[in-house]
C-alpha cells in the first residue's frame, strides 16, 4: 500500500452503513454532474424562451464552470470550521435552493444566479464529498470508495444528462430543473440518515488549509489533474463532425456512440479505484498514458466504423480511469488540508474542461482537421503524465 495512502485519516463505520452512505454520496455527484451538463441538450428552448440569442444563452454552461472552478475551493474554505457532515447538508441545501430558482425563474439573470449557485454548492459538494467517502473505509479501500462518488458522474453522463434531456425536450426546460431540485430533497434525506457525523477537525480553518498549497507537489498534482483530465472534454466537445465528417457515421448514430463512451467511464472508474487502492502511482501513470495512446489509436483508425467504436468505448474506459488516482494522490499529498485541497482538484478538472476544448477549437479555427483534437488530446495526456511523475518525485514518492 502506498505510504501516501496512510496518512489519511479513516473511521471505520458498520459495513451496511458505510455502504448506504457512499452510495448516497454518490446521487450527489450524480446529481451535480447532471445538472451541469444537460443544459447543453435544453439550450435552444431555455434561449427561446428567456429571449435570448443561443449564443447568450451559452453562458449558461460557462458561468457553471466558472462558479466550480473559483467559488468551490472559496466556499470550502469559509466552511472549514463545520463538520463535514453539517457541511455538505449545508451545500445540498443551497444546491436545492438552487435548483428552485432555476426551475421558477422568470428570466435569463434569475436563471443564470440558479446556475452558479449550483456550481458553488456542486464543486464543493464533490471535492467535501470525496474526502468523507475516504474516510468511511480502511485505508485500503479509499479509492475504490472516491471511485463510488466519481460513478454518479459517471451515470450523470449515461442516464442523467440524456433522461433530462429527453424530460426537458418532453415537459419544457423547466422540468428538468424540478427533476434537479427533487432529487436534491431526496439526497438531503439520505445524508441526514445515512453520513455518520464527525467532529470538526482540531484547528481546522483557512490557515491550515491553505497550509497544504505550499507544497509543490500538491500544485504538481493538481496540474496533472488539468492536463490528465482535458483530453476527454477536447475529443467529446468536437466528435459530432468527426464521426460524421472523418468516420462516415449519420448523425443519428452520434449518440449510440457517445452512450458507448459514457458505458466505458462506467467500466474504467471502478477499475481504476480498485487498481488504485492495490497500487496508486502505477494506476495514474498507466491510466495516463492510456489516454495518451487510445488517442493516438484513435486518430490512426477514425476512418473505420468498426475501429472508431471500439476506440471510443476504449477512450470513455481510460478517460474515466484518471479520475480516482488523481483524486486520491491530491488527497494523499494535502495532509490534513484535505478539503480545499478536494475542492481544488475539482476546480483543476474544470480547468481541463474548458482548456482542452478550447485549445482544440483554436485549431479547427486555423484551418486544421477535425481529427486535431485526438492529437492535442494525445499529448495533453503525456503532459499530464509528464506531471504526475513529476509530483511523486517532489518529497516523499508515491
Amino acid at each position: 500500500m502506498s505510504s501516501d495512502l496512510a496518512q489519511l485519516p479513516t473511521t471505520s463505520p458498520p459495513a451496511t452503513r458505510s455502504t448506504a452512505a457512499l452510495f448516497s454520496l454518490a446521487l450527489g455527484a450524480f446529481a451535480v454532474g447532471t445538472t451541469e451538463v444537460v443544459i447543453a441538450g435544453i439550450l435552444p428552448e431555455v434561449a427561446l424562451d428567456t429571449g435570448v440569442p443561443l449564443p447568450t444563452a451559452g453562458l449558461l454552461v460557462s458561468g457553471y464552470a466558472l462558479g466550480m472552478v473559483v467559488g468551490a475551493p472559496l466556499l470550502t474554505v469559509l466552511s472549514a470550521r463545520f463538520a463535514r457532515k453539517r457541511m455538505l447538508l449545508g451545500l445540498v441545501g443551497l444546491f436545492t435552493a438552487a435548483g428552485l430558482i432555476s426551475a421558477l425563474a422568470p428570466g435569463f439573470a434569475t436563471l443564470m444566479t440558479g446556475r452558479v449557485l449550483s456550481a458553488l454548492a456542486g464543486g464543493a459538494y464533490v471535492g467535501i464529498a470525496s474526502v468523507v467517502a475516504a474516510g468511511l473505509v480502511p485505508p485500503e479501500r479509499k479509492a475504490r470508495a472516491i471511485a463510488i462518488v466519481f460513478m454518479g458522474l459517471s451515470l450523470a453522463n449515461v442516464l442523467g444528462v440524456p433522461g433530462g434531456t429527453a424530460l426537458g425536450q418532453a415537459f419544457g426546460w423547466r422540468a428538468t430543473f424540478w427533476a434537479v431540485t427533487a432529487i436534491g430533497a431526496v439526497l438531503f434525506v439520505a445524508l441526514s440518515a445515512f453520513v455518520p457525523y464527525e467532529e470538526p477537525r482540531p484547528g481546522a480553518g483557512f490557515r491550515r488549509e491553505l497550509a497544504a498549497f505550499r507544497r509543490g507537489r500538491v500544485w504538481l498534482a493538481l496540474a496533472a489533474t488539468a492536463f490528465g483530465w482535458a483530453p476527454f472534454l477536447t475529443v467529446l466537445t468536437f466528435i459530432a463532425p468527426l464521426l460524421t465528417d472523418v468516420t462516415g457515421f449519420d448523425p443519428g448514430s452520434v449518440p449510440l456512440v457517445l452512450a458507448l463512451v459514457g458505458v466505458g467511464m462506467v467500466i474504467g472508474t471502478p477499475l481504476a479505484g480498485r487498481l488504485a487502492d492495490r497500487a496508486l502511482a502505477p494506476t495514474l501513470h498507466g491510466a495516463l498514458a492510456g489516454v495518451s495512446v487510445i488517442s493516438l489509436l484513435l486518430l490512426a483508425v477514425v476512418h473505420s466504423k468498426p475501429a472508431a467504436i471500439v476506440g471510443f468505448l476504449l477512450f470513455g474506459l481510460v478517460g474515466a480511469a484518471v479520475i480516482p488516482p488523481l483524486q486520491t494522490r491530491v488527497l494523499a499529498f494535502a495532509d490534513g488540508a484535505d478539503d480545499l485541497a478536494s475542492a481544488a482538484n475539482i476546480s483543476a478538472f474544470n480547468i481541463g474542461n474548458a482548456g482542452g476544448p478550447l485549445l482544440a477549437g483554436a485549431a479547427l479555427s486555423a484551418g486544421a482537421g477535425y481529427t486535431a483534437p485526438l492529437a492535442i488530446a494525445a499529448v495533453l495526456g503525456a503532459a499530464g503524465l509528464l506531471l504526475a511523475w513529476l509530483a511523486g518525485r517532489v518529497g516523499t514518492p508515491a
